[in-house]
């Protein structure tokens, strides 16, 4: 495999932004279980700044993805105006640079640096659980509340179905998931069928980042959200979501440096104690609920089976690939939707 000089990419990029001022030093500050790349910047003047280059799915997406998120940051009300980082902006637009050649077609956006306060504790009490299902709620809310001034969106959660049904089609995609085919197809029929039924035309969308990871956001010493940063699953979406990374961050077990994806934290006693006080704030629909198995159906056929390979190194997609056909598709069927309607009063 021949080894991509991100260095280069990204010094062409600073160069096309702005040549005036030098570069010092590039450091990559990328998470290590991911496949994407980060880089703090330092200048010869002692400034910084963060540079993110992908290379997975669609530049458009990418350039799509990042002026939402700008919008998203410059229009959210306090106390969440600073939670998300700037984007360096050029000629009034968000600033993205496109390298391609014979090997790779990579783009990049830097970022003003965030501010971090405090990480989640690994394993949370049951105070630390009710301050965050009301934190959320409120970051949810606002989020809503500006969805209407952002910029459309062009990628659905059913845009991505078809793109997945597309690939199974190609001769790369029947090679890569073999005997996996038609349950991925049958998996995929689900999701579009459940999706019309439970949420397509009575819930509404807002902008979401699914992968809340304990590494990917601070909070202050009261537990309020401070800082929300890593934007790769970022979309336009429905809020529950972002519920399934939240039953990880609350589930009993904690945080956790060797990982699968099951769903049982979903239906774990602490996720509900999440869910309630977050109902409390910004109440939850019936078919919300009820979408929640589907929401999980979806992160697995997108993010572990479609786009594995390129979020997580080459023994962690293979892992999760496989546990998704032995483990997780199996046990959605077991999810118990009234349980959780039953514990948040909804009839």
């Amino acid at each position: 495999m021949r080894l991509v000089d991100y260095q280069t990419i990204i010094k062409k990029a600073w160069a096309e932004f702005d040549n005036t001022i030098q570069i010092h030093t590039i450091e990559d500050i990328s998470a290590r279980v991911s496949t994407n790349h980060v880089f703090r910047v330092r200048f010869e003047d002692g400034d910084h700044i963060i540079a993110k280059l992908s290379y997975f799915g669609k530049h458009e997406h990418f350039l799509e993805d990042h002026r939402i998120i700008h919008a998203l940051a410059n229009n959210l009300l306090y106390p969440f105006e600073n939670v998300l980082a700037k984007s360096l902006i050029r000629d009034g637009q968000v600033f993205t640079y496109r390298y391609k050649d014979a090997f790779i077609d990579a783009w990049v956006v830097f970022y003003n640096p965030i501010r971090i306060q405090q990480k989640l504790p690994r394993r949370l009490e049951d105070h630390h659980i009710q301050m965050l299902g009301r934190q959320i709620a409120k970051f949810h809310k606002a989020c809503s509340r500006v969805s209407t001034v952002l910029p459309k969106s062009s990628k659905t959660l059913r845009s991505d179905i078809w793109d997945l049904l597309d690939i199974l089609e190609t001769e790369v995609g029947q090679f890569e998931h073999r005997m996996h085919v038609e349950e991925l197809k049958h998996q995929c029929e689900l999701f579009l069928t459940n999706r019309q039924k439970l949420v397509a035309k009575t819930v509404e969308t807002m902008p979401v980042f699914v992968d809340w990871n304990i590494g990917n956001f601070s909070v202050t010493s009261n537990f309020e959200l401070f800082s929300r940063w890593d934007y790769d699953w970022f979309r336009i979406s429905y809020r529950v979501m972002d519920f399934y990374f939240f039953s990880r961050v609350v589930s009993s077990v904690g945080d956790r440096t060797v990982f699968s994806y099951v769903i049982t934290t979903l239906m774990e006693d602490r996720f509900l104690l999440f869910l309630k006080e977050y109902h409390t704030v910004f109440p939850l629909t019936e078919n919300e609920i009820r979408f929640l198995p589907e929401a999980y159906r979806f992160f697995i056929l997108n993010y572990v089976i479609k786009y594995g390979r390129y979020f997580f190194h080459r023994t962690y997609a293979t892992k999760l690939q496989r546990e998704a056909y032995e483990i997780y598709f199996p046990s959605i069927e077991q999810f118990d939707a009234d349980k959780i309607l039953k514990a948040l009063g909804i009839s």
